[in-house]
């Protein structure tokens, strides 16, 4: 590690004390029409002083933003007025629940309950009243689109908004329920806000609003007192579900040790959700079912190792966050739930018994437990799997943490699996974090080399981000419960990035990056290695240029590497040098384009891989995207030249914020399922209780395993309706 003069000094600054807030108490709740006509708004002291994070840090915003808060016995109330000199100009595109908004304005609040100063809950809206919500753990960074938290999570609240002649207008009521908050007398919540402005890509935050902090930092957040004598906001939910339908295996579904031909589906189940107490919650299903869930997007796999698909089912993603162990940067994960109820070669559902878990703060620890309970299918036995999840908050943010994790099978060998592992993250100062972690499995049979163990130091500010890390992988590390791109390595990664911001006319940021990871065998042998270095431009529009300048490789293939049908390319090191030119548009237009080319060498030949993506916002209403790669092959080998066309055309149509249909076809060509779509119906007809109607052809899932597997065509239509019922 090296030292650059004055790298701490922004460190070194006295950061500026948390401001305070205070809610007003109310007889009655006030109208939530997305106006502030009501006279009971006025009673609120209105909070104004958000400073810009972006484009000026701590700069006035370039637009007023207020907000008031009020509350009853059962629930807290804000109302927001986002002032603007163009209303014209507002972005509001988008009526589908719980997806990103980050083409259009809008607002957050963000509410740390249990005021541990690590997690929140996340509501987001936009001119039109669309609801997003999310949970932050442990001030995760937020996704790549730049959405806050984890969007697994659903809380019922409600939230009506309008364009005005002087900008837009939102109320929103959260029930205490949805907290799940019971604590009734001298309330101090962490809080924070933030204003998104789409066509100045401006962010103004009331709380956090450094740059190089964000809504994220939930230990930067604000405060909000003044609630007391409220009535206990204990969450109940019964959620029962009735489905029906049909599924039709074909022929070729029996060399996956599955019965091909049409099957009816008629079955039912229950969810139950119970605030134990205040921020500690039981989530109980049975007999569950995830027709519901969101198909994975088609990718095609250049590597040798396994490709990550996120989990998208509703029980495993409540929560989701409490469960995460992070072994390094790489995206190794000592649980991933997407190991439980999914073939892991063909991506077929495996029928669940059901399962239970809890999750929440308990005596100053996060604790989460959970237990699933599958049934045998096909080339699956029935298994259960536990899981125990222990951290413990310390000073600024930090943590240290433990993990346990059993699998138990039947009628297959080894017969159990078992993960454990402690974790820490030390923050140093207040932009400087470690990280550390050691795990070990335990299967049958197997002794010695089964430990991972790692660390990595990070720092962060305005103009400079480093990363270091270190991990050692042994070669019978197997966390069959988890998700392990690669064993035996010792893993070496660095990254600089350095992010000026020159005076230049329409350029908001440069990066000037240098990247190194070193992967050779716990005996030394080199198995893989990458030198990159990249440039890339922001401009204040949101459009961005991302070019890598040169990406340097070599990998070890010590197995035959089957990249594309019969085409294998044998064991050997192989050298190549490949180059990327990126360009995506202004995000604050009706079309948004992104167009990708890399090229170069590859495994002794040539690779050249053109891809486009395309959104575009007919309405509020109707929104097309679409996205489309193209691969070229020249190898030196048998059958070598070749190309793969992978991508999907999605339609979106709402006819109402609670009334939405989407469809999306993919193609793959490198698999001879080539085509598969998905169309589906939901009916939100009142609050957290659906109807949906999903037909689907082709798998819902992807395979987890490490090659580009032959899938099979299926044919899948079902009709699911949930009922939420709070007593």
């Amino acid at each position: 590690m090296f030292f650059v003069p004055g790298l701490f000094a922004q460190s070194k600054k006295t950061q500026e004390p948390a401001p305070i807030t205070q809610a007003v108490a109310v007889e009655h709740p006030p109208k939530l029409d997305g106006t502030l006509d009501d006279p009971l708004w006025q009673s609120a002291i209105p909070i104004t002083d958000f400073r810009q994070r972006e484009p000026y840090e701590g700069q006035p915003p370039t637009e007023r933003t207020e907000v008031r808060i009020l509350y009853t016995k059962g629930e807290i109330y804000f109302g927001i007025s986002c002032f603007d000199s163009e209303p014209g100009k507002i972005a509001a595109t988008q009526l589908h629940r719980d997806i990103s908004q980050e083409l259009d304005d809008y607002f957050e609040i963000l509410i740390d309950s249990s005021l541990n100063r690590r997690n929140a809950y996340v509501f987001q809206f936009n001119p039109i009243g669309t609801q997003r919500d999310a949970l932050i753990i442990d001030e995760q960074p937020p996704e790549d689109d730049g959405s806050e938290g984890d969007s697994g999570w659903d809380g019922v609240w409600v939230s009506e908004a309008r364009i005005t002649s002087r900008g837009w207008i939102a109320t929103v009521a959260i029930p205490f329920s949805t907290l799940n908050f019971m604590q009734t007398k001298e309330v101090v919540w962490g809080i924070n806000f933030k204003r998104f402005i789409r066509r100045k890509n401006e962010q103004d935050l009331w709380s956090a609003w450094r740059r190089s902090f964000g809504a994220n930092k939930i230990s930067q957040a604000g405060e909000l007192h003044g609630i007391s004598e409220i009535a206990s906001g204990r969450l109940f939910i019964v959620k029962p579900y009735g489905l029906s339908g049909f599924n039709h295996l074909p022929p070729a579904a029996s060399l996956a040790g599955l019965t091909p031909g049409t099957q009816a589906l008629y079955t039912g189940g229950l969810d139950v959700k119970v605030g134990l107490r205040s921020n500690l919650v039981a989530n109980l299903t049975g007999n569950t079912d995830f027709a519901d869930a969101d198909v994975d997007a088609q990718q095609f796999n250049l590597t040798p190792y396994k490709l990550f698909f996120p989990e998208k089912r509703q029980f495993f993603l409540e929560n989701a966050g409490i469960f995460n162990f992070a072994m390094g940067d790489y995206g190794d994960l000592l649980f991933f739930s997407r190991q439980i109820g999914i073939d892991p070669v063909t991506g077929q559902q495996v029928p669940m018994n059901g399962g239970g878990k809890i999750t929440g703060s308990l005596a100053g620890f996060d604790v989460g437990f959970m237990d699933a309970s599958a049934r045998s299918s096909g080339p699956n036995p029935y298994a259960n799997y536990a899981v125990f999840r222990l951290k413990r908050s310390l000073p600024g943010g930090s943590y240290v943490g433990f993990m346990g994790i059993d699998k138990r099978a039947g009628n297959t060998a080894p017969s159990f699996n078992q993960s454990g592992g402690v974790d820490t993250r030390i923050v140093l100062m207040r932009n400087l974090v470690l990280t550390g972690y050691a795990a070990q499995t335990r299967s049958p049979v197997v002794t010695g080399g089964q430990t991972n163990l790692g660390a990595g130091l990070n720092y962060k500010n305005n103009w400079l981000e480093v990363l270091a890390e270190r991990r050692k992988i042994g070669p019978n590390f197997n966390p069959e419960v988890g998700f392990l791109e690669r064993t035996d390595c010792v893993c070496d990664y660095a990254d600089l990035t350095l992010k000026p911001r020159p005076k230049i006319r329409g350029i908001r940021e440069l990066n000037f990056e240098g990247m190194m990871f070193h992967a050779p065998d716990t005996h030394g042998i080199l198995q893989t290695q990458e030198w990159l270095t990249s440039f890339v431009a922001k401009f204040h529009s949101g459009a961005y240029t991302d070019d890598d300048i040169v990406d340097v490789f070599a990998q070890r293939i010590v197995t035959p590497f089957n990249i594309y049908k019969n085409v294998v390319i044998p064991p050997g090191l192989y050298r190549w040098t490949r180059h990327q030119l990126t360009y995506g548009t202004a995000q604050d237009r009706r079309w948004v384009l992104h167009f990708f080319e890399r090229f170069g060498t590859y495994y002794n030949g040539r690779l050249n891989e053109a891809r486009i993506r395309a959104s575009y916002r007919s309405s509020e209403r109707l929104s097309f995207d679409f996205s489309q790669q193209w691969d070229r092959f020249r190898l030196p080998i048998s059958g070598g030249d070749f190309s793969v066309v992978f991508g999907s055309f999605q339609t979106n149509y709402a006819f109402s914020r609670f009334l939405t249909l989407s469809t999306i076809f993919q193609v793959n060509t490198s698999n001879t399922q080539a085509a598969s779509a998905n169309i589906r119906l939901r009916w939100n007809y009142r609050p957290d209780s659906d109807l949906f109607v999903i037909y689907t052809v082709g798998q819902q899932f992807a395979s987890l395993v490490a090659a580009n597997p032959t899938q099979f065509t299926q044919n899948r239509f079902a009709v699911k309706y949930t009922y939420s019922w709070r007593p």
